[in-house]
């Protein structure tokens, strides 16, 4: 597996579609501890930056913050 740093920078369009994984046939076991599922999740999708849904490429980008998704989802749906 390649390192962190070289899967966020693949570049999404010069990625073959059949390369990525896609994320509705990732089943994460629900039993297993949380930094088990996380690393059980990352083994499965094999690039955590980039996989595809259906025919749709996903890129993820991830910001350097102490604030979690659940918190800055919370603050946005605050706002509407």
């Amino acid at each position: 597996m390649m390192d962190l740093e070289q899967l966020k920078a693949v570049n999404p369009d010069k990625v073959s579609r059949d390369e990525l994984v896609d994320i509705q046939d990732i089943v994460v076991d629900t039993t297993l501890p949380k930094e088990e599922r996380i690393a059980d999740f990352i083994r499965k999708i094999e690039n955590p930056y980039l996989c595809k849904c259906g025919n749709i490429v996903v890129q993820s980008v991830f910001e350097h913050t102490d604030i979690t998704l659940t918190e800055l989802l919370a603050q946005y749906l605050k706002m509407g």
